[in-house]
């Protein structure tokens, strides 16, 4: 990691620190697995996933009968049991969880003091921008980086990491979705490493892939000294071509054969990361990826009860509650102002 710290204090082109992030991801997600080896565990209440398109279909209705083990979607890929060269790739946002990581970590943050309700209304919106368009937008990327990496810096990294485990415990519980999460436990019964990838911070990734029961996360990363964070990251953002590169890392490290490696993503913006693997799959997608997978003839799953209403009525819907929220928010910030 010295070394990792030195190339972060020179200026650096885009590419590399795209290939500095991935390489930061891969090695932190390794250091992980020999201090403490995720165990591949099968997850609890696993449900049945949804059928392939055009037939999606959601989360199966309760019938008080005991959970049965997850199958395979008709027409997915069988994994190749006990192979000790595949694994899978999962996306986080939108893909395992309902909505955005950084999302939910700002709510946690500002029950806990460290946001102030402008900060909260904010990120609320961009929420609903993401839900409305099934996309990031870079800069709300780029915003929601600015504003954590100025929370965290000097503060401890076993703070940030306990304030995850709380944060997360619940969301995992009621915000995943089950015919993702039960694709992910079709490759732990096979045998077969899992690994969430994602933009979110790698302490938020560990969390939620420990909760799902993974072999572990690749994440972004932020530089930390002597158990605090210095308020800058190793490379850059976990997004688009540095998941590619931090998958490309690890499959190198743990000599993985992407061509029997499987990856599931939501965004056009994860098309290099889903490119690197024989087996991709597009989950619940915005338009440009899903035009993509129809045009390289990629597996599409759609977990979204009523794709349309999902895409346009409810979350316009919740847009047009996160505006009425955010301007109640406005205004008791100005009554307060003015007190």
């Amino acid at each position: 990691m010295a070394v990792l710290r030195r190339l972060t204090q020179a200026r650096r082109s885009t590419t590399e620190r795209t290939a500095l992030a991935g390489e930061a991801a891969a090695a932190a997600a390794e250091a992980a697995l020999r201090v403490e080896p995720t165990a591949l565990v099968e997850l609890a209440e696993p449900a049945e996933p949804a059928a392939e398109e055009p037939a999606p279909a959601g989360p199966a209705p309760a019938t008080g009968k005991p959970a049965k083990a997850p199958k395979a979607p008709a027409g997915n890929h069988t994994p190749e049991r006990d192979d000790p060269r595949a694994a899978a790739f999962f996306d986080c946002d939108n893909t395992i969880l309902r909505g955005a990581a950084i999302f939910y970590l700002g709510v946690g943050l500002y029950r806990r003091g460290f946001l102030t309700r402008r900060d909260i209304a904010r990120f609320a919106w961009q929420q609903a921008w993401f839900r409305l368009h099934g996309a990031e937008d870079p800069d709300h990327m780029a915003d929601a980086q600015h504003t954590a990496l100025g929370l965290v810096a000097g503060k401890r990294t076993a703070d940030l990491e306990a304030i995850c485990e709380e944060v997360f415990e619940q969301v995992v519980a009621d915000k995943i979705w089950p015919g993702t999460r039960a694709l992910v436990q079709m490759h732990l019964d096979a045998g077969q490493r899992v690994w969430l990838v994602t933009a979110a911070p790698l302490e938020v990734a560990r969390v939620i892939a420990h909760r799902l029961g993974m072999t572990g996360a690749l994440g972004t990363v932020a530089e930390a000294r002597d158990g605090r964070y210095t308020g800058r990251l190793v490379g850059d953002l976990l997004h688009g071509p540095a998941k590619a590169a931090a998958v490309r890392a690890l499959a190198r490290h743990e000599r993985l054969d992407l061509d029997r490696c499987a990856a599931y993503s939501d965004s056009a913006n994860d098309i290099p990361m889903l490119s690197l693997v024989g087996h991709p799959y597009v989950v619940n997608p915005d338009g440009a990826l899903r035009r993509h997978a129809r045009a390289q003839g990629w597996r599409v799953r759609d977990f979204r009860t009523g794709r349309k209403a999902a895409r346009v009525g409810l979350p316009a819907a919740a847009a047009l509650g996160v505006v009425a929220g955010a301007a109640a928010a406005a205004v008791a910030l100005h009554r307060r102002q003015r007190a």
